[in-house]
């Protein structure tokens, strides 16, 4: 397999997002044969299973680049000790109709920064936990609860060296396991 397509799904629409800012850290410490993709969710409807038959365009498209993907690249900032609604609106569009997941089987990364000293942790258990109820394979070590103080991130948008090296060591192990999951596909 030459390029491994990742689908790098962002937890928050902000602007100014520290976890979008981690997300394209990210994709910069990883090797040449991975190739990332943004998700773009801004746009979707609240879910309504009524829609189920007659989904819309936006959330087919958000389907299909799922589908498309070899992996799953989750940066997620908490909300009130949670996920954000609209990761969660994201979730359940692309895991309906029932039986019809776009994620099954997909290997995934979770993550996140903030500026609390908890780093996402409780955001991060509870994606987990609904990613486990999807059948999404997450890695589980290293965990990456990162409390993102000043120097995390450089003006230019790398992270910072005193954070590097644990980073790199989180990215290193996340490209190890979606490879490990997609060699078991193929075989």
């Amino acid at each position: 397999m030459n390029t491994l397509y990742i689908a790098v799904i962002v937890g928050s629409l902000r602007r100014d997002s520290l976890n979008q800012k981690l997300a394209d850290a990210l994709v910069q410490l990883a090797p040449t044969d991975f190739s990332f993709t943004q998700v773009k969710f801004d746009d979707l409807p609240p879910y309504n299973q009524d829609d189920d038959d007659h989904q819309a365009a936006s959330v087919l498209r958000v389907k299909s680049q799922i589908q498309s993907a070899h992996g799953l690249l989750f940066v997620t900032p908490e909300y009130n000790r949670s996920i954000p609604g609209v990761l969660k609106n994201l979730i359940d569009h692309a895991s309906r109709p029932y039986g019809q997941s776009v994620w099954d089987g997909k290997p995934a990364g979770v993550l996140g920064a903030s500026v609390g000293v908890l780093g996402t942790a409780l955001a991060q258990q509870h994606l987990r936990n609904i990613l486990a109820y999807l059948n999404v394979p997450t890695m589980g070590q290293p965990e990456a609860f990162i409390h993102a103080k000043e120097g995390f991130l450089t003006e230019d948008g790398h992270i910072g060296a005193a954070s590097l090296g644990f980073v790199q060591g989180w990215v290193d192990q996340y490209v190890a396991w979606v490879r490990k999951h997609v060699q078991r596909k193929t075989l």
